[in-house]
């Protein structure tokens, strides 16, 4: 018999059915050791070496494993492919006293990756234990530490730790960036132009040869003089500008864009997003969903291909498969992006009741289709129109081939201006200016915060879900005595952790 391990029993009911009566599979309900609650749980004199032990909640587990382990001949620890799933797989064997085990690996919960993966077992990879290990050692010493002042200084409850601390730290200064914000007044001047009867919406572009600075005109005096002055101008064109544009398709979802996607979209949270994905994975339907690689597999992209030509025509396959660089510097590339399964799997098809699973992973399937197509091509007119010392310009754009946009909808405004050529002569069909006034910079969303981390190369995919909580301090920060003090009333923050 042979034993294999993973950390749901989602992911374990999934996996036994790709399995044979040779095959035990049992879940260990994620970790099985941990720093103890009720000390540090470090040696800081001996080189920070952490003390594990079992919590009272695993041991009953830890025992049905053990017990598994020994009736079994062989047993194959099959936890996530990422740093926390190399350090689970590190503590089951600990746990279990194994002495000889297997470890696999997969991307997705299929049975042709199942039966790969049991074929090219690997060695645990000790450096990714040991980072693991160290990010939760960081952990404990920061947030054992803080967590007391918090509670002291603001509520019981919350929690600090090395990565939410510096997100905390981000929505204050961002608080302290809007507080302090004056508005700047200025205005913009448009005017209808008419051809032939047809109407085009110019904007002043520029004033005696120089572009128009957005807070060039900054009062209704200033405004109201070029309006006069443009109502008796002759309007003449100067250039027409007719060129194709193309726009390329975005890479396939990492767990920050699909949080980020997910958020704007379809108004889910982080936490939401990802509890949703990882049903979704466990269930088969999708590859691991922490990741932050946009590399995929050649027989999904080949799959894809395949699907377009069968499903909308070759026009919208390409010829050669479309692979994108990450922008992370910390990527883990051997890592897939987040796909379907079975591109052939459409969100129409799919079976799921849970409509939240069915929209996200219509999102997923859009996105990775989408970017094995070719790019959208755009019809892009540019016309200048001058008037002695000001010049106004025209933009306007169609499209001309969707391409990606048929399955990856985005905004796309099309805006149609007259047919002109240099030198005709428009009518003035109406000329106005309208104020505004400069914005302080947004607070955070989720996705924006998130986005944020991701840029200064804060925290992993894994830790952006717990600690977007702290967005909710925005609604509860008040300035006291020149700090920070969260309000009295509402809840003051879901526990960041």
């Amino acid at each position: 018999m042979h034993l294999v391990i993973v950390e749901s029993p989602t992911k374990a009911k999934t996996i036994s059915k790709f399995l044979g009566k040779d095959y035990r599979v049992e879940s260990s309900y994620g970790h099985v050791r941990d720093l103890p609650k009720s000390t540090l749980g470090i040696d800081v004199e001996k080189n920070f070496e952490p003390k594990y032990i079992i919590p009272a909640k695993a041991r009953k587990n830890v025992k049905v494993l053990k017990d598994a382990a020994k009736k079994s001949d062989e047993v194959i620890l099959a936890t996530d492919q990422d740093r926390e799933g190399e350090a689970i797989a590190w503590h089951l064997a600990q746990a279990l006293g194994l002495e000889k085990f297997k470890r696999i690996v997969f991307h997705e919960i299929t049975k042709s990756a199942i039966e790969s993966a049991l074929t090219h077992p690997r060695e645990l990879d000790n450096h990714m234990v040991d980072a693991q290990q160290a990010r939760r050692v960081l952990d404990r010493l920061v947030g054992y530490k803080l967590s007391p002042f918090l509670w002291k200084k603001v509520a019981r409850g919350l929690s600090a730790g090395r990565v939410q601390s510096a997100a905390v730290k981000l929505v204050v200064e961002r608080e302290n960036e809007i507080r302090a914000f004056k508005p700047d007044e200025y205005w913009t001047i448009g005017a209808d132009l008419l051809r032939g009867g047809e109407v085009g919406g110019f904007s002043l572009n520029k004033i005696e040869g120089k572009a128009v600075d957005k807070l060039e005109i900054k009062n209704k005096e200033q405004a109201d003089e070029i309006v006069n002055e443009l109502k008796s101008c002759e309007f003449k064109v100067v250039t027409v500008e007719k060129r194709e544009a193309k726009k390329n398709p975005l890479p396939p979802f990492i767990t920050s864009t699909l949080q980020q996607t997910a958020a704007t979209r379809l108004g889910y949270s982080a936490k939401k997003t990802m509890l949703m994905a990882q049903r979704l994975y466990e269930n088969g339907h999708i590859t691991y969903m922490r990741t932050d690689s946009t590399n995929l597999a050649q027989e999904a992209v080949s799959a894809a291909k395949n699907w377009l030509e069968k499903e909308l025509g070759k026009e919208y396959a390409l010829e050669t498969p479309r692979a994108f660089k990450s922008t992370s510097k910390l990527a883990q590339e051997a890592h897939e992006a987040i796909r379907p399964t079975h591109v052939d799997v459409t969100p129409e098809s799919i079976s799921l009741t849970d409509e939240s699973e069915r929209k996200l992973y219509r999102l997923i399937w859009q996105r990775f289709v989408g970017s094995q197509m070719p790019q959208a091509r755009v019809a892009v007119a540019t016309v200048d129109v001058g008037t002695g010392k000001y010049e106004l310009r025209a933009n306007g754009q169609q499209i001309i081939f969707d391409g990606f946009l048929k399955i990856w909808p985005q905004k796309f405004s099309e805006k149609n201006i007259p047919e002109m050529s240099q030198g005709d002569i428009l009518d003035l069909k109406e000329v106005r200016s309208d104020q505004h006034f400069t914005e302080p910079p947004p607070r955070f969303t989720e996705a924006s915060l998130i986005k944020t981390l991701e840029e200064y190369g804060i925290g992993r995919p894994s830790t952006y879900a717990p600690i977007i909580s702290v967005i909710q301090l925005r609604n509860y920060v008040k300035k006291e005595g020149g700090k920070f003090f969260p309000t009295e009333t509402g809840e003051l923050v879901n526990k960041v952790m």
